[in-house]
């Protein structure tokens, strides 16, 4: 993340909200935390926010989720994470 949390989010440095304590703690981008725990956040929130949606996933969703895991690089796959996040805001 380059840019600041607040870019992001509802966050005003100074307001004593969750995110300001997580900004104050772990940087205003986020820097004090490693990639690997930043994958395991973003599993922990979309599962949660999953677990909120309505209706089920196809069975074929989670056979191309599959495949992308195997076949795509790094690079690709955090790609499709960048979209989806990008697509899934938009509502």
């Amino acid at each position: 993340m380059t840019k600041p949390l607040g870019y992001y989010t509802s966050h005003t440095p100074g307001d004593n909200s969750l995110l300001d304590v997580l900004q104050k703690q772990y940087g205003t981008s986020f820097e004090k935390i490693s990639k690997r725990e930043k994958l395991a956040i973003l599993t922990v929130i979309a599962s949660d926010l999953g677990c909120e949606m309505e209706g089920d996933c196809r069975e074929e969703i989670f056979v191309m989720s599959k495949e992308i895991t195997n076949r795509l690089t790094i690079s690709d796959r955090t790609g499709i994470m960048e979209a989806l996040i990008a697509q899934i805001r938009s509502f």
